[in-house]
């Protein structure tokens, strides 16, 4: 026997807002029934987009997962532009090779853009 993928889950202070700007970054929806204590991003079978979950914690967590998302784009510059305008932050960015830009969602979350 063995485990089945299932999703990923965010911490998060306040889960529907986190949920929002992923919704908007990914081009997802959010399910119905959102709260600032439990939010998920709907399943989207047809790209076979994992179910991402954002669940309230309280601050000043004593773990921080290693986990973050990578993202994966076109135009770099401009998507980078647009999830800045969304809420997320630029940590950084590397061109060796391959090129990507480190973010941070609103709540400072860290993931990856990178250029395809």
């Amino acid at each position: 026997m063995a485990s089945t993928f299932r999703g990923l889950t965010f911490d998060a202070y306040d889960a529907e807002s986190t949920a929002l700007f992923w919704a908007n970054a990914l081009g997802r929806v959010i399910a119905p029934g959102a709260t600032p204590q439990h939010a998920e991003l709907a399943d989207d079978a047809a790209s076979g987009a994992p179910r991402i979950v954002f669940e309230r914690v309280p601050e000043g967590r004593p773990v921080r997962n290693a986990l973050h998302l990578d993202l994966e784009t076109a135009d770099l510059v401009r998507e980078a532009e647009r999830l800045v305008r969304l809420g997320a932050r630029r940590l950084g960015g590397v061109s060796a090779g391959a090129s990507w830009v480190t973010l941070t969602d609103p709540e400072g979350n860290a993931f990856d853009l990178i250029a395809a």
